[in-house]
């Protein structure tokens, strides 16, 4: 019986909790988990009922990034790119109230998860980060959300050097909104839902459109920009070499610069 990669439940009344389920992969994004990801979150938000969603991770990671066999294979770039946009988009723009609660890890893609999330918790110890240029990769589409909840400063810190910091950090700069014990991140999701459905369905609503159609630039336009970075980066030698380097533990041997 196959395993599914992304489990659903309740939460609670108007609550749904989606898991991401490959632990054994720390729950990196292949394409499979992905296009699961997308379809739970179809089903939640097909369901009038439901208010709040809730994105976890099964094991002691949130979620690692791309899956990097995938991520290095050019002949996948063009579907796992437009699914990472497209699921980083619905999470933003969703009609559900959406809470990120990290354990462990939230690596690059997954880190793209927490911050498209309306919402974020994290474990203090958890290690957050954006590393893409390490493995020869630009954070493109996840760059779209950062440039909307950071100052410059930190936003270049943590995109130009790939250094991960800790979730407290993360609470420091505004990337989450908590950080806080393991055992307190559920609780603390539970109580943000709860406060959220004190409001009315329609309002809730109505103030995330109005949220989005204030930036200057919409979420859309932006994607549609970063994704012409983010696939020419996923099929250059530079992400050969990067996650090559990754794989055998060892530095990369960058070509020099043009």
């Amino acid at each position: 019986m196959a395993v599914s990669l992304v489990l659903s439940e309740s939460a609670g009344p108007g609550i749904t909790l989606l898991t991401l389920n490959r632990a054994e992969k720390r729950n990196a994004l292949s394409v499979e988990l992905v296009q699961a990801l997308l379809a739970a979150l179809a089903a939640a938000e097909n369901d009038p009922a439901q208010r709040v969603l809730i994105l976890s991770g099964a094991g002691p990671v949130f979620c690692a990034g791309l899956d990097l066999a995938e991520a290095a294979d050019p002949a996948r770039a063009h579907q796992s790119a437009g699914l990472i946009g497209e699921v980083l988009r619905r999470l933003s723009e969703s009609r559900l109230v959406t809470i990120a609660v990290v354990r462990g890890a939230a690596i690059a893609g997954g880190a793209g998860l927490m911050s498209a999330c309306d919402f974020a918790f994290a474990e203090e110890s958890a290690q957050i980060g954006y590393p893409e240029t390490r493995r020869g990769l630009v954070a493109a589409l996840v760059m779209t959300f950062l440039r909307r909840q950071l100052r410059e400063r930190d936003a270049r810190r943590i995109l130009l050097t790939g250094e991960l910091f800790s979730g407290r950090h993360a609470e420091v700069i505004g990337l989450v909104n908590e950080a806080l014990k393991a055992d307190q991140l559920m609780p603390a999701a539970l109580q943000t839902a709860a406060a959220v459905l004190q409001g009315g369905p329609e309002a809730v609503a109505r103030t995330k459109q109005l949220l989005a159609r204030l930036w200057p630039s919409p979420l859309a336009a932006d994607l549609e920009r970063a994704m012409g970075t983010h696939l020419e980066t996923r099929q250059s030698a530079e992400i050969q070499e990067g996650i090559a380097a990754f794989r055998e533990k060892r530095p990369p041997k960058w070509a020099p610069g043009k």
